[in-house]
């Protein structure tokens, strides 16, 4: 090889070093607040973005055909869909450590390995601070999206807490939808059965419903060679995900969209936008 070379492939060498390294360039006009600018993010605030959607997942074991991070993903992605459809909404970043369960003796899904727990006065805790820290920048309404089961009644204490030290004032609310929850969990459910489907196939984690929705907004969350046989006894999984597939999960996560942002709106949060664009 030439010298001549030599420097050439060193120089591609360095360029695509830069370019790896450099952070993909979110647009402006992002819902997620993780992905604006302090300024960009005041400007938006006073355009009348003043809804914010907290996402809420968790850290836990979901088989040995469906990755850890499953709520995180899924929560992310719906809260995203929803803040689109709401017009005038920003995405706050997902709380990905919940209550999952005691570490020692390890209960609930702390039985097997990856699940990541913390106390509820800490989970709660971290959810006032973030509520609060959201008022403080001008958001006048903070809704709580749970896209797990264990923690939606402290999602409602830490929403009752605020409320009532915000008083009568319409001026700011936390609201914590259950709907949403309701709308992942049992309507999905209803709404499986209605195909045919029995509740032992359909689950109540990591069945068939659990890993139909995870395949609709991520095939990558979950790993098909796994699933060919049924799951065995103790393996943290309820229900048989084996006909589970994208198509019978984008149904569900229709219906979850629909559902949040009708009950929103109810609530008088976000703008009705016709486009179904947040406007900057």
């Amino acid at each position: 090889m030439s010298e001549r070379t030599r420097r050439a492939l060193a120089g591609l060498g360095v360029v695509l070093a830069c370019a790896l390294a450099s952070p993909l360039r979110a647009a402006p006009d992002s819902v997620f607040l993780e992905e604006l600018t302090s300024t960009e993010l005041r400007q938006r605030i006073a355009a009348g973005a003043t809804t914010a959607l907290v996402p809420i997942g968790g850290t836990e074991q979901n088989g040995a055909h469906m990755v850890l991070g499953k709520h995180n993903v899924r929560v992310r992605v719906l809260a995203g869909r929803i803040a689109q459809q709401l017009g005038q909404a920003i995405v706050a970043p997902v709380m990905a450590y919940v209550p999952e369960g005691a570490i020692e003796p390890p209960t609930q899904h702390m039985r097997w390995a990856g699940t990541i727990t913390i106390s509820e006065a800490a989970f709660e805790a971290v959810l006032e601070g973030t509520a609060r820290s959201l008022r403080r920048h001008g958001f006048r309404q903070v809704v709580l999206l749970g896209d797990h089961g264990g923690y939606q009644g402290a999602m409602a204490r830490v929403a009752d807490k605020l409320n009532r030290e915000a008083g009568r004032s319409p001026a700011y609310r936390v609201v914590a939808l259950s709907e949403y929850y309701r709308a992942a969990q049992a309507d999905y459910a209803a709404m499986l059965k209605g195909k045919g489907f029995g509740a032992d196939e359909i689950g109540l984690h990591a069945g068939l419903a659990d890993t139909a929705l995870a395949l609709a907004v991520e095939p990558a969350l979950v790993r098909r060679d796994a699933m060919a046989e049924a799951p065995p006894g103790g393996s943290g999984v309820s229900g048989d995900p084996r006909r589970a597939s994208a198509e019978l999960g984008r149904e569900g996560l229709e219906h979850i969209v629909a559902v949040a942002v009708e009950a929103i709106r109810r609530r008088g949060g976000a703008a009705d936008s016709s486009t179904g664009r947040n406007k900057p």
